[in-house]
């Protein structure tokens, strides 16, 4: 297969696997509908920047290095499913705040912040170093040609930005923020529950292996 196949073939298969619902789906839909449209576009780019991390990683060797020494994968479990948690509460904790919403944004620093919120949850789950590593032991040739190399971690970028961005647009349009606004606190209560449960599972299926 050429390059240009094995390139298409792992985004297509990586473009399923974003679209699939978990902590980043949540966390972007949230601050698109909660803050602004830029605020979601600045999530999105976290999220795709997150992606290109581990796809760097995984092209390193990380996964070997996890697969030797399974305490250091419990211990990214455990740190990863405890920041879920974290975001979780703190959800919560602010469900019955009230919140003002405005196309504009607050201020300069909420699109960092946004982007650095979904930075951090894009890296909190280690398991997607994992499913790239997969990914690219299966399709990727013996010696990778270093254009290659370079296009990966790219893609991977374009990819989870891209989906997040479709998301975060979505989601920012006047009706949903709508919707949202009336039944924040159930809302923010049941994302909330989600991301504890999903950290608690992360937590517990690190624990698992030992």
């Amino acid at each position: 297969m050429s390059s240009a196949g094995v390139f298409i073939s792992i985004m297509a298969a990586l473009a399923v696997g974003a679209m699939s619902p978990g902590p980043s789906f949540v966390v972007v839909s949230r601050i698109a509908i909660s803050r602004s449209r830029l605020d979601g576009f600045a999530a999105a780019l976290g999220m795709g920047a997150g992606g290109g991390v581990f796809a760097v990683l995984a092209l390193a060797g990380l996964t070997a290095l996890l697969s030797q020494f399974d305490w250091l994968y419990v211990l990214l479990k455990v740190a990863c499913g405890a920041y879920l948690i974290y975001i979780a509460v703190n959800i919560w904790r602010g469900a019955a705040q009230p919140l003002e919403v405005s196309d504009a944004g607050d201020s300069h620093r909420a699109p960092r912040r946004s982007f650095t919120t979904a930075l951090l949850t894009q890296l909190s789950n280690p398991k997607t170093i994992i499913v790239y590593a997969s990914l690219f032991a299966a399709l990727l040739p013996r010696a990778v040609p270093l254009d290659l190399m370079i296009a990966l971690p790219l893609g991977v970028f374009a990819v989870e930005a891209g989906w997040y961005s479709i998301v975060a647009l979505a989601f920012s349009a006047r009706h949903p923020r709508r919707l949202y606004l009336a039944a924040k606190s159930w809302i923010d209560r049941a994302a909330g529950a989600v991301m504890g449960g999903l950290g608690l599972r992360l937590i517990l299926s690190g624990l698992s292996v030992r």
